[in-house]
């Protein structure tokens, strides 16, 4: 049994996502404008992914579809057999005529996002490429947001992973939704 915390701990003070999205992303909780959508697409490696709607991220169409293809830092790649028994590797977030060429199927490039990209961007350390292309974020959080609105109540300024580990202590461990084992951010 386990709890999901991951969204309290991402929308804290010390959390490694850039301040301003981090910020609209509370905002959004503050007057219940947030969105989180389940992706069925997005990732390359074919797992959904809860995407956040935030302006000026992969979330938007027209940045997504502004994004020129490519996978330079293919921490999500596969490996595969090439046809001389080496091992490749493709992406299907890659340049679609790549992965082809690869092997790969070109409906498993439809919708796939770069994520190694833009989880980097959204941690404050985007890439410009050559032409001077800025890598844009990819904003990711849990589709339960009732723990985050909780805590923004309490702290309208924000929270550090401290209070968000004092919160969750505070929970009581009597509580009918814990000993159910449900989110404690629903409690």
């Amino acid at each position: 049994m386990g709890i999901q915390v991951g969204t309290v701990f991402a929308l804290s003070n010390d959390s490694g996502i850039r301040p301003g999205i981090r910020d609209q992303m509370r905002a959004g909780i503050h007057d219940d404008s947030l969105y989180v959508r389940t992706d069925p697409k997005a990732s390359p490696t074919g797992f959904p992914f809860k995407v956040a709607e935030i302006s000026g991220t992969m979330s938007e169409t027209s940045i997504y579809e502004a994004r020129p293809r490519l996978c330079d830092l293919g921490y999500l790649r596969t490996a595969f057999v090439k046809a001389d028994g080496e091992i490749g590797y493709r992406c299907p977030s890659e340049p679609v005529h790549m992965y082809v060429r690869k092997g790969g199927d070109i409906a498993d490039t439809i919708g796939r996002q770069c994520l190694c990209n833009g989880l980097t961007a959204t941690a404050g350390l985007a890439q410009i490429h050559s032409g001077g292309y800025l890598e844009a974020p990819v904003a990711t959080l849990g589709s339960d947001l009732a723990g985050a609105k909780r805590l923004a109540e309490k702290y309208p300024a924000g929270w550090s992973a401290i209070e968000v580990i004092n919160w969750l202590v505070s929970l009581s461990l009597d509580s009918p939704r814990i000993k159910k084992g449900l989110s404690p951010s629903l409690a």
